[in-house]
């Protein structure tokens, strides 16, 4: 392009900088009319200034080897700031820049047919023009991002904070504190949760795609997540699905003011797979897990128990004391007579005749109290999940 003609481009561009700016700060508050602007100490809109400063150094630098004015990428970062400040989503934010670069393109584009700019030269000019502007969107989009993530990382904090609150312990009703810090962080409170705690596996993994819904606390070895409406129809496939290779336990459905309860159980639960106690895989479920839950943590208790309750067996041998045991469990479980016993431990009729008659010589009376009875089958139910005993077929 001739320098005359850049020159005229220049001067007429430079004298309606002030205009185009002013018609497209216009055009911005009707096309969002609920747009909020920061404004200087004189009153005026600081999105003006900056519209005019990116204007004039745009066309300065066609005639000049000039500086961007060091003020120019702090003015586009502030309006940036601004609007994520307000609230305003980051689309809402590109479509006010995309109306603003065809606003001013189209008014520059009205100049260069002034003076008479061929085509091939005009092509240049947008071209030129266009990575300027969006040099200048990206210091917006900067700003925009330092705040959203300020945002974020306060969300995440108070989020966490909910957590914390939910799974601690309470003397009081903590109902109005709960509620009022579900409803800084927008969760819907709902009336039961689930805690599911997680065992951070080997390998990394990316933490679970669960939602917003969920509330989760990533931090420490074990995992902690709040599943709201738990018992909801495809909830539990749904969170599978999500886990991937996570594994660990959720506890009982609870109000959710008594989360707490829920994450004991679900804790007592992990520390039971870390010990090889109860399966590890996909997230396993306290309720189906119950017998074990309740009786394996009571070992000192129900070893007591089995000392006084099963010290008869020691007058067999070994083996045949495992075998008296077996029966003697099955037969508490189903209370039937020996074709019963015999189906469920896969043995002769006639053999469990015989083990019933040894049975009854070492209990006796015992056999028909069901104080008794019951004590002899937590003992013998303990021995069976420990491993000491066979495990009846389903």
């Amino acid at each position: 392009m001739p320098p005359e003609q850049v020159q005229r481009f220049a001067g007429l561009a430079m004298e309606q900088v002030p205009d185009i700016a002013q018609d497209i700060l216009h055009a911005m508050h009707e096309e969002y009319p609920g747009l909020e602007l920061t404004t200087d100490e004189t009153g005026r809109p600081k999105a003006l200034l900056a519209i005019r400063l990116a204007l004039e150094n745009f066309v300065a630098r066609l005639t000049a080897d000039i500086e961007r004015p060091h003020e120019l990428p702090e003015v586009f970062q502030e309006f940036g700031r601004n609007q994520a400040e307000r609230g305003r989503k980051l689309d809402s934010l590109q479509a006010i820049y995309r109306l603003n670069v065809r606003l001013a393109w189209h008014r520059l584009a009205e100049i260069g047919q002034k003076v008479e700019i061929p085509p091939p030269a005009m092509y240049e000019l947008a071209e030129s023009a266009f990575e300027y502007l969006d040099e200048l969107v990206s210091h917006s989009l900067r700003g925009y991002a330092e705040v959203a993530a300020g945002q974020a990382g306060e969300r995440l904090r108070r989020r966490r904070l909910l957590v914390d609150l939910l799974l601690t312990e309470h003397r009081t009703d903590p109902t109005a504190a709960v509620t009022d810090r579900a409803a800084a962080v927008d969760w819907r409170l709902p009336d039961e949760v689930a805690v599911a705690v997680l065992l951070r596996p080997a390998r990394q993994l990316v933490t679970p795609a669960l939602g917003e819904e969920i509330l989760q606390d990533m931090d420490g070895e074990h995992p902690r997540l709040v599943l709201p409406d738990p018992d909801a129809p495809g909830r539990a496939e749904r969170l599978h699905r999500a886990m991937g290779g996570w594994t660990g336990a959720v506890g009982p459905t609870v109000p959710v003011t008594r989360a707490a309860g829920s994450l004991r159980w679900a804790a007592a639960a992990v520390g039971m797979i870390e010990k090889g106690l109860l399966p590890q895989g996909r997230l396993l479920r306290c309720s189906d897990h119950t017998e074990a839950l309740v009786l394996l943590p009571a070992e000192e208790l129900i070893d007591d128990l089995a000392r006084r309750r099963l010290a008869r067996l020691t007058e067999a041998g070994p083996e045949h004391a495992r075998r008296l045991a077996e029966t003697l469990l099955a037969w508490l479980e189903t209370r039937g007579g020996a074709p019963e016993v015999a189906a469920r431990l896969g043995v002769h009729p006639q053999t469990v005749r015989n083990r019933l008659r040894q049975i009854r010589d070492l209990w006796g009376a015992d056999l028909d109290d069901p104080d008794r009875r019951f004590e002899l089958e937590l003992a013998l139910r303990t021995r069976r999940l420990r491993g000491d005993l066979s495990t009846p077929p389903d």
